[in-house]
């Protein structure tokens, strides 16, 4: 099944430069201007994997990962910024951000291999849910019950 890749950025060049790389390679793409656009789209539908801008208007990046998380946990969230600071970096490690890249984009492979580590760890989840959802119940539960 493909996954469904949200991207959030304010320049709209980025943002369909971005969404026709990743079609290119299969997945499904939405995108959005900024923070709040992009959880208003998440309340309507399910997305995957976000790719986020740092420096937007509205709701900047930081804020966005840290309703993401609050929100949406499974989703895997990756931040881009040409705003490269310290203070951002670690911003977006201690909120849970999957990872950081920096723009300009020297080549599309850092990104892409993200996205792909993201899938994947999506994947770990999934089958760790079906396995989970097929087991019988524990023992220790039935002792507890008798």
């Amino acid at each position: 099944m493909s996954k469904k890749i949200l991207i959030v950025d304010d320049e709209e060049e980025i943002r369909e430069m971005l969404a026709r790389h990743f079609e290119i390679l299969g997945y499904e793409t939405r995108t959005a201007e900024n923070g709040l656009s992009a959880l208003q789209l998440m309340a309507k539908e399910y997305v995957d994997i976000t790719i986020s801008d740092i420096q937007m208007p509205e709701l900047n990046g930081v804020d966005f990962l840290r309703q993401v998380r609050r929100e949406y946990p499974m989703v895997r969230v990756i931040m881009i910024t040409g705003y490269v600071t310290l203070e951002n970096a670690l911003a977006c490690m201690r909120l849970g951000a999957d990872t950081c890249i920096f723009k300009p984009f020297r080549s599309m492979a850092e990104l892409e291999n993200a996205v792909q580590k993201a899938v994947f760890t999506l994947e770990h989840w999934e089958q760790k849910f079906r396995e989970l959802k097929g087991m019988k119940p524990s023992l220790n539960r039935e002792k507890n019950r008798g």
